[in-house]
């Protein structure tokens, strides 16, 4: 039989996929009921259905929030190499990078749903990011250049605020591209 909690995990399957639009009012059984397993388990044995795209507001709030993850770990290693004297586009370069890693693994994952061509994707994921990575290293090099700041050295202040620039620059192209392009099911 199983644990007691064997049939949860199946349960939550079947009440998703039968409420989902793509799967309509359901199968018509005898007297035109509609046919649904009445076992959580009978469920477990049918291929797994791809996740529905969520709705722009959906994908937006959730972008959002793993945005402010990623932005995290991007400012804190941004500063934490800043205050080791590394240059400032190196330093900007290793946070974005890890920055942005942590955005397409939870973005993938969360908020475009995306189950299939996990290499053409990532293949995609990587243009992009190489794109917008060269506009937020210059975008932040811009910054300091016009706030007068060192690139190394970087004081904490212009170092904040050519990282926020770059960011609002890089997080507008890569919402617009995952969602029309990269994730586009």
């Amino acid at each position: 039989m199983g644990t007691p909690w064997s049939g949860l995990v199946p349960s939550v399957v079947v009440s998703v996929e039968e409420s989902t639009p793509e799967s309509g009012p359901g199968v018509q059984g005898a007297g035109g009921a509609a046919a649904a397993s009445a076992s959580p388990a009978g469920s477990a044995t049918a291929p797994a259905a791809a996740p529905d795209r969520l709705g722009l507001k959906a994908q937006l709030v959730r972008f959002v929030a793993i945005g402010v993850v990623a932005a995290a770990v991007d400012l804190g290693v941004y500063q934490l190499l800043l205050h080791f004297g590394v240059w400032a586009p190196l330093a900007k370069g290793v946070s974005f990078i890890l920055g942005t890693t942590t955005a397409y693994l939870l973005n993938r994952r969360y908020t475009f749903a995306s189950s299939k061509g996990g290499s053409s994707k990532f293949f995609g994921f990587v243009i992009l990011y190489g794109s917008t990575f060269v506009a937020n290293v210059a975008v932040a090099s811009l910054v300091l250049h016009v706030m007068g700041a060192p690139s190394v050295g970087t004081p904490p202040i212009p170092g904040v605020v050519s990282w926020f620039v770059a960011q609002a620059v890089a997080t507008s192209i890569n919402f617009v591209v995952m969602r029309t392009v990269i994730f586009k099911d």
